[in-house]
């Protein structure tokens, strides 16, 4: 048992005098590094860094040696016994074929997830049932499995270490949400790294250095790795290392509050950035003022309070003419609909024939851009109405609540406002936003068995979806009170299946067409069916999507990838039409309020799109870049204060093609710093 404990110690020390040194190593080169600008530390605060900058990292390794503690607690012959043998091994199998035979979270990942998750399964199913049979493999294969994931915590640690200096001497800081932000655009991040620095060399150099130290200090401790059989040593080292693991975790809670000081350096130096990206991952925001690009504060806030004529916050009073009208209004955001799948705009595939049709019938809006590429942006943009904020939308948020939100606004006049979702709600962080917000929420979890006739990983299909709705508002309507419904569909989405014998492209096909086509027959059949309900002529309908099908492009903000579909459909009370103004996503909504003559309180940054001093201009993002369209100027904001313009070149060949601008059209800058910087501040 001592033998084992050691052992295991053992290889706790001497990773943690290499994360040690690693870490003292890193601060040291970030002092020195040209992004640190100030050095002039009070003794307290070199203390912090180097002190408990060393407890951090210390503790942020004995948090990620959980996984040698497990390889540890689960090396045992024991397992390969019948039946237990048996049993894992056919768990095993079955997991591989599942992942590779159905579908399955991974699929909806799409990339590499699949073949990675089956590749994996697949030789942790083979090699288990070798061991099994082949005794004389099991020694050899623990050695070489322990090597390896040996010198993956080597490599983790170095390559962290390098990884930190290259972040910081892009930003400043230790890892944000920038560092996240570039899990999701891997394939432009990593084209950017390859052309940006001679990685091919630095990697090959850095493998060798990682190789020889796992050689160097690990190989006999590796060798002894059978040491590890047995159970009375893991009845103690099992609940010693949890308690460990859990004072671990409190140390850096802990420690976490002495990086609150006025000086950014000693707060940042002192990190861990392991942390400092998980921290990151969950908070899912960048301070604005921080990296952004910024004006004098009472200027941005003088222009936004002229453009809405409002006060603190952009509250101001928005006069609709006319008499107020409480009739219904159903809005519908469909996932992934890009405007360019439409024969209106040009698809020569007839994928939309229902939506074409309505965008004959309805007030169409030709240049309607999405604030984002993903849901929850198009969700934030129709049911807040502000421009898009840096890092995760505020649907993703824990304080996404008590917003100032178009159900809000509803309710306060008698509305009955509720919130569809095929899925469930808790994804995306739905629940919390939509619950916090004035809606009634529909979900997957309020289906009937006899209410589903397909679903997928992404909820039910968008049929069975309109066909709740419609149920759910033929008993709202019996009420008396009128009803505002948000119906967010999921049909269109990878892996893009839904019931047979609907469209000419078959289900099993799993073609993003195929699921263009069916959100499209689904839509005008729930159309066809809400013509028949009583409340139909006293209701207006909004169809539009959450956003884009993609968002790669030639560049870092491809207009076309942002133009979604945009109509207000109510024959008995709108003629049809065409309005050909550019409009940001986020002012769908007070159009239509405006439509129907509503006078209310409003913080949002959205206006009517019909008015006469509306000011043509869109809010375009990702999760850095805020992108801000007006005219022809295209100005992005990105992190480190930098900023672009790009000029639009509209051709038949090519509408939206943009360019470099030669020179800086300030007037377009100072607009869209106003309009961020502010927003960022007052909707935090």
């Amino acid at each position: 048992m001592q033998k084992s404990i050691g052992l295991l110690t053992r290889i706790w020390f001497k990773l943690s005098v290499l994360a040690l040194s690693a870490g003292t190593a890193l601060r040291i080169a970030l002092l020195f590094n040209a992004q640190t600008t100030d050095i002039h530390f009070p003794f307290a605060g070199w203390l912090a860094i180097f002190l408990l900058g060393a407890l951090n990292d210390l503790c942020v390794l004995t948090i990620g040696f959980l996984f040698i503690w497990l390889f540890a607690m689960c090396l045992t012959p024991d397992k390969y016994k019948r039946p237990a043998g048996y049993i894992i091994a056919g768990i095993l199998t079955l997991l591989f074929l599942y992942v590779t035979i159905f579908n399955t979270i991974f699929d909806e990942y799409g990339s590499a997830a699949p073949a990675i998750a089956a590749s994996l399964l697949g030789y942790a199913a083979l090699s288990f049932v070798l061991r099994m049979f082949v005794k004389n493999l099991r020694h050899k294969w623990a050695v070489v499995s322990f090597s390896l994931l040996v010198g993956l915590y080597v490599a983790a640690i170095v390559f962290n270490s390098v990884s930190e200096y290259i972040f910081w001497s892009e930003f400043g800081v230790r890892y944000n949400f920038i560092a996240v932000d570039y899990l999701v655009y891997t394939h432009e991040v990593v084209g950017n790294i390859m052309e940006s620095y001679p990685i091919i060399p630095l990697a090959t150099a850095l493998a060798i250095i990682c190789a020889g130290i796992t050689f160097w200090f690990f190989r006999r401790d590796i060798a002894r790795v059978e040491e590890f059989d047995g159970w009375r040593w893991k009845a103690v080292a099992g609940p010693a290392y949890f308690l460990i693991f859990c004072a671990a975790a409190s140390t850096l809670a802990l420690t976490e509050r002495c990086q609150h000081t006025d000086n950014v350096y000693i707060n940042e130096l002192q990190a861990n950035g392991c942390v400092k990206f998980c921290d990151a991952f969950f908070k899912n925001e960048l301070d604005y003022d921080q990296f952004y690009l910024t004006i004098d504060r009472k200027e941005a806030e003088a222009y936004i309070n002229s453009v809405y004529n409002s006060g603190d916050k952009n509250l101001h009073q928005v006069v609709s003419e006319g008499q107020e009208q409480h009739r219904n209004i159903v809005l519908i955001t469909i996932e992934s609909m890009s405007a360019s799948f439409m024969e209106h705009f040009g698809n020569r595939g007839r994928l939309t024939p229902n939506l074409d049709d309505l965008y004959k019938k309805g007030m169409a809006f030709e240049r309607i851009y999405a604030t984002g590429n993903r849901t929850v942006r198009g969700l934030e943009a129709v049911t807040l109405s502000l421009p898009p904020c840096a890092g995760q939308s505020i649907v993703k948020r824990k304080n996404c609540g008590g917003r100032h939100s178009v159900a809000e606004i509803l309710r306060d006049k008698g509305y009955a406002t509720t919130y569809f979702y095929g899925g469930d709600s808790y994804f995306d962080n739905m629940k919390a936003f939509f619950g916090g917000n004035g809606y009634e929420i529909t979900d997957r979890t309020s289906y009937t068995p006899d209410e589903i006739t397909f679903a997928n990983i992404w909820g039910v299909c968008d049929e069975d979806s309109y066909a709740k709705a419609l149920k759910t508002l033929d008993a709202k309507h019996s009420s008396g009170k009128p009803f505002f419904a948000h119906i967010m569909t999921v049909s269109n989405h990878r892996p893009y299946t839904y019931p047979e014998g609907r469209i000419s492209i078959p289900s099993d096909s799993k073609k993003r067409s195929g699921g263009v086509m069916y959100s499209d027959y689904a839509l005008g059949k729930f159309m066809r069916e809400a013509a028949e309900r009583d409340w139909f002529d006293n209701t207006v309908f909004v169809i539009t999507a959450d956003h884009c099908a993609s968002s790669a492009g030639k560049t870092e903000i491809p207009l076309d990838k942002y133009h979604i579909p945009a109509l207000i459909y109510a024959p008995s009370f709108i003629a049809p039409q065409s309005i050909d103004k550019t409009a940001s996503q986020i002012d769908i909504m007070p159009t239509v309020l405006s439509l129907l003559g509503m006078d209310y309180s409003s913080y949002m940054y959205g206006r009517d799109i019909l008015a006469d001093d509306f000011e043509e201009r869109a809010f375009i993002a990702t999760y850095q870049s805020l992108g801000y369209l007006e005219g022809d100027t295209l100005t992005v904001l990105s992190p480190v204060k930098r900023v672009a313009q790009y000029v639009l070149r509209p051709s038949t060949e090519e509408p939206f093609h943009t360019e470099p601008a030669t020179e800086t059209n300030e007037e377009a800058l100072r607009h869209a710093i106003a309009y961020y910087q502010t927003s960022a501040n007052w909707n935090k």
